[in-house]
């Protein structure tokens, strides 16, 4: 049973954005902190990535875990309600987030995906994006 009334769950949903999100600034962040620039939501890439470094050819996708089922994570529940509703609506986004990293990688761009629960930590988060771009600028 979900707590909230249908009309008040419809109208939270409404409220969770798809760009400029928190969890997206503090990437944008601890990448401008360790000297990356990049360009944002670039409409003409699969999938419109969240960042995009062309110099390095990297696609990276800020995704948060309980949108886009972090596997593992506990931020990747499931509502009780509507299971049907949801696992499909899971499915869908997980299936296009595969669909654009194929696309991208057909392109000649490499993906990377930093996830919300990743994201808590500004150290953590500089050393993992760090990591993408060290094989490149070697």
């Amino acid at each position: 049973m979900d707590r909230l009334s249908q009309e008040h769950r419809s109208w939270l949903m409404s409220r969770v954005r798809s760009k400029d999100t928190s969890v997206e600034i503090r990437v944008r962040r601890a990448a401008h902190s360790i000297g990356l620039r990049y360009r944002l939501h670039r409409n003409d890439l699969p999938g419109k990535p969240d960042l995009v470094f062309p110099r390095f050819g990297l696609a990276l996708f800020v995704h948060g875990c309980f949108w886009h089922r972090h596997p593992g994570c506990r931020k990747a529940s499931t509502p009780k309600s509507r299971e049907d509703f949801w696992a499909e609506k899971f499915d869908k986004n997980v299936r296009r987030d595969s669909d654009a990293v194929t696309a991208l990688s057909g392109l000649g761009w490499r993906s990377a995906i930093i996830w919300e629960c990743e994201t808590r930590d500004p150290d953590e988060l500089r050393r993992k994006l760090k990591e993408f771009f060290y094989d490149v600028s070697q």
